[in-house]
């Protein structure tokens, strides 16, 4: 993945190439410190999950011009011959501070911290927003449908409907983060270790003269893993004829796994294919279920009273269609020792490096307060150093530990905050330290810039 990687040094917004030539041609190499957040809450949400962490440690190990980078930028004639070759042996050297994947964090909070020589700190911008904002997006997608879901299993069907082959990988490790139990994406399996599910279209059961031959053959070819799409012709009808195999199944010591309904109103139908299978002797077989699913609809027909035991979760996760990208910003907050910060209506900034502490009260998760980074503050920082002088800290963390620290961090949040329509805000504050240093610079730099007394 590294050579990968290394490729993509020049997937960068142009300015941020001029700035970088700006600070080389004025002597600025002094230490900066950027910090990244999300500045805002789209509609329902009330939380992000953390994920992508270990795709941006990656590219800041690999990041390196190469020859053809240099060639093709010198080209350009955008450029001098002193900064290209200060490109040439540019590495990144600097120190990285992030919440690791896996952990809920909050707007205004950041995510993540880079300090760096300022042409280093400057130019990994584009890469790092746009390889965290997208599993941050997804991952707190999948988990607003893992509490839906309400215990219920998840699988990633989002494959053929993700915005390229990037997010598809992308979506089926996010996801899995925030509580799927596995993705239909293959590769997914091979890279990711994610566990790969999947059954038939319905393409399977109309190449069939009927429908119960498409199942015979389908349990027949997969024995110990048959589950059966019902829905092709009638789910009633077809749901009586899975029974039929599940029967056969049994009498040559064999288990029909489930059967998957994939329209109409699976409520209703669920219920009806439950009392189908029971009576028939199959109370173990579970019922799987997809079709257009998202956060809303799963929480609609669990209350409602279904009997689905799993939901495939396809085009309106892998999209985070309700809420398609996050307005996450990089920005400077301090340069060479001095607190930085902008006064933009509606963007303004935190100054200063910092950390964030969680706070509990038995095992309720309760308040977050963001503070100075060198501040002892009561809580759990959640920021930890995981690059240090350009070298990780750490190897690579097993996805499955990620899975869990989200799952065990997720039931300490009350349901208020999680809730899928008009969630309460979970409370964030300022602590004393950082609400005093921003009040000091705020002043300054109006008195500086806008020549206020």
């Amino acid at each position: 993945m590294h050579a990968h990687l290394r490729e993509l040094v020049l997937l960068t917004d142009l300015y941020e190439l001029t700035m970088a030539a700006g600070y080389h041609k004025h002597a600025m190499f002094a230490p900066a410190t950027f910090s990244l957040f999300i500045r805002k809450y789209a509609p329902n949400r009330s939380y992000f999950v953390s994920a992508g962490l270990e795709e941006v440690i990656e590219f800041l190990e690999s990041f390196q011009f190469v020859r053809e980078d240099l060639d093709f930028l010198d080209k350009t004639g955008r450029f001098s011959q002193d900064f290209l070759h200060y490109l040439s042996r540019m590495r990144f050297t600097g120190d990285v501070h992030a919440i690791p994947e896996g952990h809920l964090f909050f707007k205004d909070e950041p995510v993540l911290e880079v300090t760096a020589p300022i042409i280093e700190a400057q130019m990994v911008e584009s890469f790092i927003i746009n390889a965290i904002n997208l599993q941050v997006a997804i991952a707190s997608k999948a988990a607003r449908c893992f509490h839906a879901a309400a215990g219920r299993g998840l699988v990633d069907f989002s494959l053929r409907r993700t915005q390229g082959t990037d997010a598809a990988l992308k979506v089926a490790r996010a996801s899995y983060i925030a509580g799927f139990a596995g993705s239909s994406n293959v590769l997914a399996e091979k890279i990711y270790n994610i566990p790969a599910s999947g059954t038939m279209a319905h393409s399977f059961i109309t190449s069939f003269d009927e429908e119960i031959d498409a199942f015979r053959a389908f349990a027949a070819t997969f024995p110990k893993n048959t589950v059966l799409l019902i829905d092709t012709y009638d789910t009633l009808e077809g749901a009586r004829k899975a029974a039929v195999v599940g029967r056969e199944m049994l009498e040559r010591g064999e288990m029909l796994q489930g059967v998957r309904l994939d329209s109409g109103d699976m409520a209703q139908l669920s219920q009806d294919v439950r009392k189908i299978l029971d009576e028939a002797g199959l109370d173990k077989v579970s019922i799987f279920a997809s079709g257009g699913f998202d956060e809303f609809k799963i929480a609609r027909y669990v209350r409602e009273g279904c009997k689905i035991d799993a939901f495939g979760v396809g085009t309106k996760m892998g999209v985070s269609a309700d809420a398609p990208y996050n307005d996450m910003a990089y920005k400077l907050v301090e340069y060479d020792g001095r607190p930085v910060l902008k006064l933009s209506s509606g963007k303004k900034t935190l100054v200063g490096k910092k950390q964030v502490f969680r706070l509990k009260q038995g095992s309720r998760t309760v308040k977050d307060v963001i503070g100075l980074r060198h501040e002892v503050l009561t809580g759990d920082p959640l920021l930890k150093m995981v690059m240090q002088g350009g070298k990780r800290l750490y190897a690579p963390e097993p996805l499955e530990k990620i899975r869990d620290r989200f799952c065990d961090e997720f039931a300490t949040f009350d349901d208020a905050y999680k809730a899928i329509e008009k969630p309460n805000l979970y409370p964030v504050e300022l602590g004393t330290g950082l609400q005093k240093l921003q009040e000091e610079v705020v002043q300054k730099t109006r008195q500086k810039e806008l020549g206020e007394s």
